[in-house]
């Protein structure tokens, strides 16, 4: 590799929003929080809203991932349609 092109690529803490599970993986995203690991050493936390612990197609159940429902969400953006009389 070159050397001064690539961006930093170290451990990263990943906690799932919904299960609260994390795992200890490399990234090159950055975070402000730091978590203490089970080896003692401290690393940038990262909090996701889904993991393979959350994600309905790997756990079997159905659940509601979307705070803001889809309707209102799409009416936010598009504006409510008129019916036609």
């Amino acid at each position: 590799m070159k050397p001064g092109i690539h961006p930093d690529y170290h451990p990263v803490v990943f906690q799932d929003a919904n299960t609260g599970s994390t795992f200890l993986t490399r990234s090159t995203i950055t975070s402000d929080r730091t978590v203490e690991w089970s080896d003692g050493h401290t690393y940038p936390l990262v909090i996701v809203d889904v993991t393979s612990e959350s994600h309905p197609f790997w756990t079997g159940t159905a659940r509601v991932l979307d705070a803001a429902g889809r309707v209102e969400k799409f009416e936010r953006k598009y504006g409510k349609r008129q019916r036609r009389a």
